[in-house]
């Protein structure tokens, strides 16, 4: 079973970021909806939705959303808030899920870069172009790799409900990885995160490749412009 697969699925992953902001998230995708102006009833999917916070809060501004995640427990949380115009499924992101369909495809809070190949990477990204109708828009939320890497934090040590999380974090090979050692009472565990150090560049190939065209690139959730040394996030909006 590939890493993420194993982890995402697991309970600890979600205890780990429960605690993820909630308002910070809600205000970013105001701003996306304002921006772009996404307009009510617009079809929307969101890749890699986890527990289904963005679709939910998506789906609450009167959107018709469809959220999908290759975890089954993630989708069984997520599947508690579904409704006539929210649904859930699970779903590998590198299949089509629905060709020429949505006039919005999200891949939100780092949900990318999991893939040993660039093959598959690309295979994710040919299929969010295909999800979308034609002047459809993608919008992708990666971490700032280079700001992530110049100030990566080797270790640290966090405890959350009583469970103790020894995390270290190593760059290795064009991937971040991050070690994750779990103490809860007798139980011990041991997961790991490897995200793929992927920088513009590297989606620019990715999305040119698809089909697609960038049209903006912002580096916070306030849709500032991007700078490769000082930004938190690269949020990339594409067009078809």
């Amino acid at each position: 079973m590939s890493w993420f697969a194993h982890w995402f699925n697991s309970p600890y992953y979600h205890a780990l970021y429960k605690n993820r902001d909630e308002k910070e998230a809600q205000a970013f995708i105001d701003n996306l909806v304002q921006y772009l102006q996404i307009t009510k009833g617009s079809k929307l999917i969101d890749i890699a939705c986890g527990k289904g916070r963005h679709a939910t809060y998506f789906n609450s501004l009167g959107l018709d959303v469809v959220g999908v995640d290759l975890s089954p427990n993630s989708i069984a949380s997520a599947t508690k808030n579904a409704n006539a115009t929210l649904q859930f499924s699970v779903h590998d992101m590198r299949e089509v899920y629905q060709e020429n369909s949505f006039d919005v495809v999200t891949n939100l809070f780092t949900s990318f870069g999991y893939f040993e190949e660039n093959t598959d990477e690309q295979k994710a990204i040919n299929a969010m172009a295909s999800n979308l109708k034609s002047e459809g828009v993608l919008i992708i939320d990666f971490m700032n790799v280079k700001k992530v890497i110049t100030n990566l934090v080797a270790s640290e040590q966090k405890t959350i409900d009583g469970i103790t999380f020894d995390i270290s974090r190593k760059i290795e090979a064009g991937h971040i990885i991050k070690y994750i050692q779990i103490t809860d009472g007798a139980i011990k565990q041991h997961f790991q995160e490897k995200v793929k150090a992927i920088t513009l560049a590297n989606y620019s190939e990715f999305i040119t490749t698809a089909g697609l065209k960038i049209i903006d690139i912002f580096g916070n959730y306030k849709l500032k412009d991007f700078n490769a040394i000082t930004s938190d996030r690269l949020i990339l909006i594409c067009k078809k």
